[in-house]
């Protein structure tokens, strides 16, 4: 079989942006999740960062909705907040503010807060600043994985 049939559907509720936009001259980093799950949505995450301060996000996603909500989620719960701040945003944040994912998109949450993880990270390296001590991408597992 080469698709999963959809046994139950949940409706995600979500009005946030949609749109695909980037940051011009940000630090941006590319989460793709093709090569971390088995659903294949690709994010990338754009930061401009101004005196320590998230002054702008965006991001472009192709994937399903609940990747998009949350790639929007993640810039709205970003935007403004100091890179320390930022970097303890975690995957359960953005599942969160979203009111909760069914688990089989969870993966999606674990993206948009990984993706931002690694901009934060990127731009920290870029400009010489020692990242935080215990700061890191928390690793994959199997229960992360999409079978829709």
């Amino acid at each position: 079989m080469l698709f999963t049939p959809i046994t139950s559907v949940e409706k995600i509720d979500y009005s946030g942006l949609v749109y695909n936009l980037e940051v011009k001259d940000a630090h941006s980093y590319l989460t793709p999740s093709l090569a971390l799950h088995n659903c294949g949505d690709l994010m990338w995450i754009y930061i401009k960062v101004k005196e320590n301060r998230i002054e702008d996000i965006k991001f472009k996603t192709f994937g399903c909705g609940a990747a998009i909500a949350t790639s929007s989620m993640i810039t709205e719960l970003a935007k403004g907040k100091t890179i320390e701040e930022a970097l303890k945003i975690t995957r359960q944040d953005v599942a969160d503010a979203l009111d909760g994912l069914p688990p089989i998109k969870m993966h999606c949450s674990n993206l948009a807060a990984d993706g931002l993880k690694a901009a934060i990270l990127d731009y920290m390296k870029k400009k010489g600043i020692k990242p935080p001590e215990g700061i890191k991408i928390e690793s994959e597992t199997d229960a992360d994985t999409c079978n829709v």
